[in-house]
C-alpha cells in the first residue's frame, strides 16, 4: 500500500485516519479481542460486519495486524505486529485529548485516566505486555498485576 505522497503524516493517516481502524485497534489492544466475532459483538460503537471485515483487511495489508491461518471451520485470530504495537502511543495521545476536550462516561474514561495518571512508563509496560501476547516475546519481570489487569480493574471499579 503506497501512500499518495511522501509526507509521513499523510502515510499514517491513510492507514489510521478513519474512525473504525483506530477503534478496531483499541479493542485488540485494550480488550484483547482478536477474533472477528469478538470484535463485532464487543464494539461499543456498533461496527457493521462489512466495515469490520474491510478494516481488518486494510490493517493486515498495512502491516499493523497479521491474520493467523485458520483451517476449515476454525476462526482466524488477529495479532498485532510491532507496527501495530507502536500505535499505542498515538491512541494514548488521542485518549488524553478526548479526556480534556470531549464528554464521556466515567466507566469508559477510567482506563484512559489510569494511563494518564501512571504516565509514559505505563504505556511502555503495556507495549511490552502486548509483545508477549502478540509476538511471543519473553515476558519482562515485574511486580504486581500487569497493565492490562490494572486497566480491567479500573473499568470494573467504575462499573461496580
Amino acid at each position: 500500500m503506497e501512500p499518495r505522497s511522501g509526507c509521513p503524516i499523510n502515510a499514517a493517516v491513510e492507514v489510521l485516519g478513519d474512525r473504525w481502524s483506530l477503534l478496531v485497534l483499541r479493542d485488540v489492544i485494550f480488550r484483547d479481542r482478536r477474533y472477528f466475532r469478538a470484535l463485532l459483538t464487543g464494539s461499543t460503537e456498533g461496527i457493521a460486519s462489512n466495515i469490520l471485515a474491510d478494516r481488518l483487511v486494510r490493517l493486515v495489508e498495512a502491516g499493523i495486524l497479521v491474520r493467523g491461518t485458520a483451517g476449515r471451520g476454525q476462526r482466524a485470530r488477529y495479532s498485532l505486529t510491532e507496527a501495530g504495537i507502536q500505535t499505542l502511543p498515538i491512541i494514548y495521545a488521542l485518549g488524553n485529548w478526548g479526556l480534556d476536550w470531549r464528554p464521556g462516561s466515567d466507566e469508559l474514561r477510567s482506563g484512559q485516566q489510569l494511563m494518564r495518571e501512571e504516565g509514559p512508563a505505563f504505556v511502555e509496560e503495556l507495549m511490552d505486555e502486548l509483545r508477549v501476547r502478540h509476538l511471543d516475546a519473553p515476558p519482562k519481570p515485574h511486580h504486581g498485576p500487569g497493565p492490562l489487569d490494572r486497566l480491567d480493574a479500573a473499568y470494573a471499579a467504575d462499573r461496580g
